[in-house]
């Protein structure tokens, strides 16, 4: 159990909604590093609504359209706040991320990415 005020607020009985695995897997980790300590949750919600930014989105796009968007800004905040604590500099993210494209293209439909496949 968290601590109160390691809590993240607003999510008792809630359920968040995803379009897709990554998603819940942004998400996941999110909270996984708050919960070790890694960050405050206000320290979050500062980094994603800067990610963000207040800006509107188009109105023509789908809730899936809407959910990809919102992750992407989900996934850079997290790379931001991650860099801006000394956790994780920005190359090594870029670098990780392109060895995970790597494996995902080498990997067969169906079967599981294995990271190490996409290191060159």
């Amino acid at each position: 159990m968290t601590a109160p005020d390691l809590a993240i607020p607003g999510t008792e009985g809630a359920e968040p909604h995803f379009f897709a695995p990554w998603q819940v897997k942004a998400f996941a980790l999110t909270v996984a590093l708050h919960e070790a300590g890694l960050f405050a949750w206000t320290e979050w919600a500062e980094a994603l609504s800067a990610r963000i930014g207040g800006a509107p989105l188009p109105q023509r796009d789908t809730p899936e359209d809407h959910a990809t968007r919102y992750y992407l800004d989900w996934l850079g905040a997290l790379e931001d706040l991650l860099a801006a604590k000394g956790l994780a500099e920005a190359d090594m993210i870029g670098d990780m991320a392109l060895t995970w494209q790597r494996a995902a293209r080498a990997t067969p439909h169906g079967t599981p990415i294995v990271y190490e496949t996409g290191q060159e």
